[in-house]
């Protein structure tokens, strides 16, 4: 779970939404490696309320900050096809700490202008390094 579920997710995001030119098989690819964690994910969570043993623990808080980002790995469904998984992550989108971490950034004035400096510090492998 923890191994991949972070690095493939990523990758399916970066592929489908933000890669400078589309491949079809690198979009398909990183998207059916993401929709088998969640498959592996949603059979785990059968019968379990968390992700190790019987408490909320740090596999919670990590795989929650990923599967929050559902519909930008997967696309609109999301959640849809994983019944054990939505239940698990609605539990724990529930709880008092993740909305008082939702709150934080209301009053933070973050850069959203994705320019040619965000385009350069997140994927400096797209430009010259003499430009």
């Amino acid at each position: 779970m923890a191994s991949g579920l972070g690095p493939f997710s990523g990758q399916s995001a970066h592929f489908r939404h933000k890669a400078p030119e589309k491949i079809p098989y690198a979009i398909n690819r990183y998207l059916r490696e993401a929709e088998r964690h969640y498959e592996v994910l949603d059979t785990h969570l059968e019968g379990r309320e968390y992700m190790v043993g019987d408490s909320y623990s740090i596999a919670d808080i990590s795989t929650w900050g990923w599967i929050d980002k559902a519909t930008v790995v997967l696309g609109e469904g999301g959640l849809d096809n994983y019944p054990n998984l939505k239940r698990w992550f609605d539990s724990i989108n529930a709880r008092p700490a993740v909305q008082k971490a939702r709150d934080i950034p209301k009053d933070i004035d973050f850069k959203t202008e994705f320019d040619d400096v965000a385009a350069r510090a997140l994927y400096p492998q797209n430009f010259d390094k003499n430009s």
